[in-house]
């Protein structure tokens, strides 16, 4: 009897330990910046892949070099904030390591932008803000030639299952959630666009004649609907808030804190004290992960002194800070505790 109660004890150890391993499978996430190792002005793009497989593209920006960029591999989907250019990337990297830290080397991508070449080419679906998303049908329509249509979906919320035949449009209001999963897969990345206060205005180069010189005449650009965060759920459990641009409000405390109890956050760091405060009093996140700094951050890896980058990291009270270094994997548990790449 004491045999058989020994071997049930081992077999609900061993169930409860390959369930920990399931949970505890890690998010990686990959920085795309202009120069490998470092962390540079225009750094903004992440990758992001799941457990099962999905990958995530955020913000491609100004320092992924198009849709040949080598780093890439397959982007299944492609989320975007707001159409700034150093966002949706109306210049592209002229090649890894090109120019400097504090000034890269880009080339032109007007008037299609970098986000709409990456997805024609990789077939991604592209999830934003619905006057974005009929804004970059436009633009891939005019590099594949064909209207780019809403992604497929069953259910609801709704639920892509990915990679699609061809680059579709998944634009969402803030607060409603649409899931991408791979074949067979019973979960999938929930990704849930969320507030952000920002101007949304897309400049005038990736903008199409004649309104281009309608607009040229007044000074104007265009707007393109609000700009937006992202909330992503993955299949580890992990909850990551994706602030985009966006000044202090009350929904980092009542909503990605309170509602969405986000662990991981990716912060715009241009305002460093009241990004701290947003950190440190609001969304009280687990782990952070630097963006938009808008300096070269680092030397050979290192944060330079004096830097806004070393004055947030100062600021940042009991959570782990880390430094988006292009080309380095960070991989992240459930509650956003770093267990490679640290």
């Amino acid at each position: 009897m004491k045999v058989k109660c020994v071997r049930a004890l081992l077999f609900i150890a061993f169930l409860a330990s390959g369930w920990s391993l399931a949970r505890g499978q890690a998010v990686k996430i990959t920085p795309l910046g202009s120069h490998a190792g470092e962390f540079c002005q225009n750094d903004r793009a992440l990758l992001f892949e799941d457990p099962s497989g999905v990958t995530v593209l955020y913000d491609a920006g100004q320092t992924v070099a198009g849709a040949t960029d080598e780093r890439l591999g397959d982007v299944h989907v492609i989320l975007l904030s707001h159409a700034h250019n150093d966002h949706i990337g109306g210049t592209k990297a002229a090649g890894l390591n090109a120019g400097t830290c504090n000034k890269p080397q880009t080339a032109s991508a007007a008037p299609n932008s970098n986000t709409a070449e990456i997805a024609a080419a990789k077939n991604s679906a592209i999830t934003t803000s619905r006057p974005m998303a009929t804004f970059l049908n436009k633009r891939i329509q005019n590099i594949r030639g064909a209207t780019t249509l809403e992604c497929p979906a069953v259910g609801n919320p709704r639920v892509t299952t990915v990679p699609t035949s061809s680059p579709c449009l998944a634009g969402r209001p803030p607060g409603a959630t649409w899931i991408f999963k791979v074949p067979g897969a019973t979960r999938g990345v929930e990704v849930t666009p969320v507030r952000a206060d920002h101007d949304n205005s897309v400049g005038r180069n990736l903008i199409i004649d004649p309104e281009r010189a309608n607009l040229d005449n007044e000074g104007l650009t265009a707007y393109v609907g609000d700009a937006i965060g992202f909330v992503l759920v993955f299949t580890n459990g992990l909850k990551v808030y994706l602030s985009g641009d966006t000044g202090l409000m009350s929904e980092m405390k009542t909503i990605i804190n309170g509602f969405y109890k986000a662990k991981l956050a990716v912060m715009n760091i241009s305002s460093v004290e009241k990004t701290a405060f947003a950190v440190n009093e609001l969304i009280q996140p687990n782990a952070v992960i630097l963006s938009h700094a808008n300096e070269a951050a680092t030397s050979s890896g290192k944060v330079n002194p004096g830097t806004r980058t070393r004055q947030f990291i100062d600021l940042v009270k009991d959570r782990s800070v880390h430094v988006p270094l292009s080309g380095k994997t960070i991989e992240f548990d459930e509650n956003a505790k770093c267990i490679a790449g640290c």
